[in-house]
């Protein structure tokens, strides 16, 4: 029989499925938490304030690209304190900052992960802001309310960031300390917080961290990068 057959037939109109609808406790629960949701959603993104100074404006250099606040990727959490800034390698290989920047917007539909990045610098040195400077990014476990994360684009299995990639740290490690005072020891790697391999090229070769490290007191010595 036509599925026309089932609502025709003999000249009388077919019996139409009842839609299941909720219990009417559970609707009421839903439409009541509603106004508060949506009162949460608007206060996050049109009265959050940081609790720890943030740049009143950013240099040219870095492009604000902010993943839409979420409860994987972007929780609009402030942070507590602002103590250090961890390094990271995206351990992708090949993959563009827009790209990372993407799969992160993306957690919000895909519930893969918990994870996001404060910055991102791409493969040629371009800075992308993903969480706002003030705002808790899910990458370094547990010094995520107190520390910035930034994680580095690379070519290959190595870990080793591109020349243009270097750069663009230093001079963002750099600026970032500047604003917030903080010594080189404050900036360290992701295996400093949880021993995981990451930067991979920086913890294989400590010597090559360390003298990362000594790369940001010259340039500090050099002078503020420009603005």
């Amino acid at each position: 029989m036509s599925r026309a057959g089932l609502y025709t037939g003999r000249g009388r109109k077919g019996r139409r499925r009842r839609r299941k609808s909720w219990p009417p406790l559970i609707r009421a629960a839903v439409f009541a938490a509603l106004p508060i949701v949506l009162a949460w959603s608007v206060w996050r993104i049109f009265f959050f304030h940081p609790r720890i100074p943030v740049p009143e404006t950013l240099p040219d250099w870095i492009t604000v690209d902010l993943i839409p606040i979420n409860q994987w990727s972007r929780p609009g959490t402030a942070m507590e304190a602002m103590n250090g800034i961890v390094v990271h390698y995206v351990g992708n290989p090949g993959t563009t900052a827009q790209q990372n920047r993407s799969y992160f917007a993306g957690l919000a539909r895909s519930h893969e992960a918990y994870a996001s990045s404060n910055f991102l610098i791409g493969l040629e040195g371009e800075v992308l802001l993903c969480v706002p400077i003030g705002e808790v990014a899910y990458c370094s476990n547990d010094r995520n309310g107190d520390t910035l994360s930034i994680e580095v684009c690379h070519p290959d299995d190595t870990g080793q960031f591109t020349p243009a990639s270097y750069e663009s740290l230093v001079k963002l490690v750099n600026w970032l300390r500047k604003f917030y005072a903080l010594e080189v020891d404050a900036v360290i790697r992701h295996y400093d917080v949880k021993g995981k391999l990451c930067p991979l090229y920086y913890v294989e070769h400590p010597e090559a961290w360390e003298q990362f490290k000594a790369a940001l007191t010259a340039a500090e010595a050099a002078g503020p990068p420009a603005e």
